[in-house]
């Protein structure tokens, strides 16, 4: 274990909310107050603090205090895992462009199945407005609908890849965050993340080593607004 960087000694007090402690080069997030909700967000509301238009928003659906925010966005029909904290250092992590967390979805798409040369565009990028993307994970789960893993932020990525090879999404469930999922968790309802959750999260939010060898920034994301604003 460290304590800003430096090996811990052994009985040593430390203010965890000045201090960097870190287990393996894992964050460990140790300040007090810090708690960590995974939500099923439903069809139809919205991944704001409040809405001028007074559409539901997810801070409606989790404890009003401590106050959190969400980690990224889902837009207001995409469906799906979001994670709400007031753990500004893991979210800082976990949206951070070099690390590349594994996000899987579940699109229900126009069109049937997208043909095997669709599908090949989809796995190796796609041409965005903004650049092409990074290979995917893409699997065929039933006739028109697909498995995806994507592992940037970019706006509304998965519907505009969908949308470039002719197969609009219909329907787009979130399913997995990093090694974070649930089936069990009913649209609309939250749980707190257990400690080894929270700890797993945070170790896949760890740059590459091959990252950190390079010494240099992927190219910047819209991560903050997530995939699916």
């Amino acid at each position: 274990m460290t304590v800003d960087g430096q090996v811990a000694a052994l009985g040593r007090r430390v203010d965890p909310s000045a201090v960097r402690v870190e287990l393996d080069g894992v964050l460990v997030p140790v300040a007090p107050g810090l708690v960590y909700y995974l939500l099923n967000k439903p069809d139809g509301v919205i991944t704001t603090a409040d809405d001028p238009q007074g559409r539901p928003t997810v801070m409606s659906l989790v404890p009003s205090e401590p106050r959190v925010f969400a980690v990224g966005r889902l837009d207001r029909h995409t469906e799906g895992l979001l994670i709400l904290t007031n753990d500004g250092a893991l979210s800082q992590l976990l949206s951070h462009p070099s690390h590349g967390v594994d996000k899987e979805y579940v699109a229900e798409v126009a069109g049937g199945t997208p043909a095997p040369g669709a599908l090949r565009t989809l796995r190796q990028g796609v041409a965005l407005s903004d650049g092409p993307t990074t290979p995917a994970e893409v699997g065929v789960l039933a006739p028109g609908v697909l498995r995806l893993v994507i592992h940037e932020g970019r706006n509304r990525q998965v519907r505009r890849m969908c949308d470039a090879v002719g197969h609009p999404v219909q329907r787009l469930v979130r399913t997995r965050i990093g090694p974070i999922r649930d089936t069990n968790l009913a649209p609309g309802r939250w749980r707190a993340l257990t400690a080894d959750e929270v700890r797993s999260l945070a170790a896949s939010a760890q740059p590459s080593p091959e990252w950190r060898e390079a010494g240099a920034e992927r190219p910047p994301t819209s991560e903050g607004a997530e995939e699916d604003r």
